[in-house]
């Protein structure tokens, strides 16, 4: 089941666009039961069924094949130099939510990296401030951040196309992502838009090809596995190194 688990919260990380922390996928408190106080409704699951198949569907027979063939094209230092581009553009995003989530000192972590890597590491392509200085990357969302404000999950949810969420989740993911992320301003369209995320996600899954695969395979019902390594993972991921003030108190 610990397998099950680690495997599924990879996928939720690789196909979710949350953290790719392996530490803490590797923690042995990542797969401790939940609290049954802590679980989220899933009053939609005959949906989410669905949006899961079409998911499924989608993903083995179009998006692996297109990362399948592009990981065969561009070496993997290249498309792993992409992934940092993307991250660090998104630096400004966690910098703002580290501070309405009163995390200062990550706060401070996240900018220093930003300013780092944006010089040293040509625009973001490296990630001199991680590999040479030992600033780790630092998650922040506003899916946090609404929920460190009292705002509830809601629902458990499961997107077209972006997987497991819940509706405070999949709030704070869109606004994250089309309102504040730098990189979609580079687009005039949002046909461009479009591309872009999909450039992402291709790229993404083109480091983590097979993962998907070996999930599916260690349990007889996916959509279950899936849903807890989701919620398993994000708990322990918002466990951080540094505090809120507000939990110091």
């Amino acid at each position: 089941m610990k397998t099950i688990l680690l495997r599924a919260a990879l996928i939720c990380v690789a196909l979710c666009g949350a953290a790719q922390a392996e530490e803490v996928l590797l923690d042995d408190s990542l797969y401790e039961d939940a609290p049954a106080e802590e679980a989220v409704p899933d009053p939609f699951e005959h949906f989410n069924r669905m949006v899961f198949e079409f998911n499924d569907v989608t993903y083995t027979w179009l998006m692996e094949p297109v990362a399948s063939a592009y990981s065969n094209t561009l070496p993997k230092d290249v498309r792993q130099a992409v992934d940092n581009f993307c991250y660090n553009l998104q630096e400004p995003v966690r910098f703002v939510n580290t501070l309405l989530q009163l995390r200062f000192a990550d706060a401070g972590t996240v900018l220093t990296r930003f300013v780092i890597n944006t010089i040293g590491g040509v625009g973001g392509l490296g990630d001199v401030a991680g590999r040479e200085f030992g600033f780790k990357r630092v998650e922040a969302g506003l899916g946090e951040t609404l929920e460190t404000w009292g705002v509830p999950d809601g629902v458990y949810l499961v997107a077209p196309l972006l997987g497991a969420t819940t509706t405070r989740e999949l709030t704070g993911t869109a606004l994250d992502g089309l309102a504040m992320t730098p990189y979609y301003f580079f687009a005039n369209t949002w046909q461009e838009s479009i591309l872009i995320y999909v450039g992402r996600r291709v790229n993404n899954i083109s480091l983590r090809l097979g993962e998907y695969e070996g999930a599916k395979g260690l349990t007889i019902d996916p959509y279950t596995a899936f849903r807890d390594g989701y919620f398993q993972y994000r708990k322990q991921s918002r466990h951080h190194s540094t505090p809120r003030v507000d939990e110091k108190l």
